[in-house]
């Protein structure tokens, strides 16, 4: 699958990485909003969770995975997003972004890499790809953008797919090589009884 991972470190984000672990909690609701108020336009970072359509588990397969992440990734270069860290899981795509420029739009950016991806998709497979809704958090902290790429890398180990980061095939970012985003991650074994968030409901 193509990695996603570039060969140079962008170090504009400006974060830590070595910041304290946090447990940290994503509020999801069966019909998101928008906040009130607020552009989503220029320098600012995010928590996106993209959900299959009816939770079909799509993203098992390298061939599934190759084509949703090409052309995710290129629509965050047009739009002036840049992918800290994104995570294939097999009914979701759990991803952190953050505005580069004045003109970094991310509700133009989710809009055209839905169709770009679901087009694709289904020319290639035969099937539908997303959810109507996708849900976003925005990071107000360069502290909390550290816990949230920790948490996105992180899912397949308290899914119990792998017992570290490391091993996880299907995950990416446009910013670091695989070495530099696992220097954000803690590899623990799961804990019994442990899962996935689930995004409607973590």
């Amino acid at each position: 699958m193509a990695s996603g991972f570039s060969r140079k470190k962008d170090a504009a984000s400006g974060f830590s990485r070595k910041g304290p672990r946090i447990a940290y909690h994503f509020d999801m609701h069966p019909y998101p909003k928008h906040l009130t108020g607020f552009d989503y336009i220029g320098f600012h970072r995010y928590f996106l969770t993209f959900c299959t359509r009816e939770r079909q588990t799509l993203f098992t397969s390298v061939d599934h995975v190759d084509l949703v992440e090409r052309y995710f990734l290129r629509t965050a270069k047009e739009f002036d997003i840049a992918d800290l860290a994104h995570c294939f899981m097999p009914d979701h795509l759990h991803a952190a972004l953050e505005g580069r420029t004045q003109r970094a739009d991310l509700r133009a950016f989710v809009s055209r890499m839905k169709q770009y991806t679901g087009f694709h998709f289904k020319k290639q497979f035969g099937e539908p790809l997303w959810q109507r809704y996708v849900y976003e958090h925005v990071i107000r902290s360069d502290e909390i953008t550290s816990a949230v790429i920790r948490y996105v890398l992180e899912n397949p180990v308290r899914a119990g797919l792998v017992k570290a980061v490391r091993e996880y095939p299907f995950i990416g970012s446009s910013e670091y090589t695989l070495a530099e985003l696992l220097e954000f991650c803690i590899d623990l074994p799961p804990e019994g009884g442990s899962h996935d968030a689930d995004p409607s409901s973590a």
